[in-house]
């Protein structure tokens, strides 16, 4: 089986020590939830193909390197002259992330549907992230995602800081959830997410019950709720457990989220085991928090830190 990612590929710009009023250093590192998730699909050893719309810019033919480094194939995606979208990321004394985001009229979310691959039934599609919310990218993604006949899912993935409305931000999201109601696929989503959304949604509740609900509501098989350092709940159609967080010394959280998802679908993928899927994500994504930027961890890494 292959997976094929699909979704946006940005720069996170992220400041570095030092610098003056005048001149200020910054790392410029390869990133997008969907890139992130991609790689760490690919470094667990996965055969995956990332299907995104890719700048000619500069920081375009670095994304492309970055995503061939980590062993993902790009013959699902595009070339395009727009330029590179960018976040700007400011880290916490906690290690925690917040991004203000620059992509209008950026290759990301320029998505049309002539340029959409073809996706082979037996293929896992997962979407993700702003790419399923941003127009006019997401109305050619939606009807692509639906005519997907193999295993999907979905990583909701909110910002608040590109669609600040909840009403709004949901309107956006459902389409999505009915998507993959349809399928019986996988959702995940953080807890911050869930609360972002549960009211705009209808619901009231804890995080869990909320999924839960909207997992009644629309039908989708998995639901999956990452809740920071106290780990991860989940629920299918044999029950529903959580899984404890592990103790890592936090450097940074980017990319944590995205590279607990990658860990969850393969391991899910591999066995339907929801709980082993759970346990394998959290781990990565601890893994992740310990690392600068989003670095996600190969199988031998993975398997080193479970057995801590």
């Amino acid at each position: 089986m292959q997976f094929v990612v699909c979704g946006e590929a940005l720069i996170d710009l992220v400041p570095d020590e030092g610098g003056d009023t005048f001149r200020t250093p910054w790392s410029a590192l390869s990133a997008g939830g969907p890139v992130n998730t991609a790689i760490g699909l690919a470094r667990l050893g996965e055969r995956v193909q990332f299907a995104g719309r890719l700048s000619t810019d500069r920081f375009g033919r670095q994304l492309r390197a970055h995503l061939a480094a980590g062993g993902v194939g790009l013959e699902q995606s595009v070339d395009s002259d727009d330029p590179t979208p960018l976040a700007v990321v400011s880290v916490g004394a906690d290690g925690s992330a917040t991004y203000a985001f620059h992509f209008d009229r950026t290759a990301a979310f320029g998505w049309r549907a002539a340029e959409l691959p073809a996706v082979d039934q037996g293929d896992w599609l997962h979407v993700a992230s702003l790419a399923t919310v941003v127009d006019p990218g997401a109305g050619a993604l939606l009807p692509w995602v639906d005519a997907h006949t193999g295993p999907l899912s979905f990583d909701i993935n909110v910002r608040p800081t590109v669609i600040a409305d909840p009403e709004d931000y949901w309107r956006r999201v459902q389409p999505w959830l009915e998507v993959l109601g349809r399928h019986g696929g996988v959702v995940r989503g953080s807890d911050e997410d869930i609360d972002f959304l549960a009211g705009a949604s209808g619901e009231t509740g804890t995080p869990e019950s909320v999924l839960r609900a909207w997992r009644d509501r629309f039908g989708f098989g998995v639901a999956v709720v990452t809740t920071g350092a106290s780990g991860a709940w989940g629920c299918d159609a044999q029950g529903e457990g959580r899984v404890p967080g592990r103790p890592v010394e936090v450097v940074d959280t980017v990319g944590a989220g995205d590279t607990f998802t990658a860990a969850l679908l393969a391991e899910y993928a591999r066995s339907g085991d929801l709980h082993a899927a759970l346990d394998e994500g959290v781990a990565a994504g601890a893994y992740a928090c310990g690392r600068r930027g989003p670095q996600p961890p190969t199988r031998a890494e993975l398997e080193a830190f479970l057995e801590r």
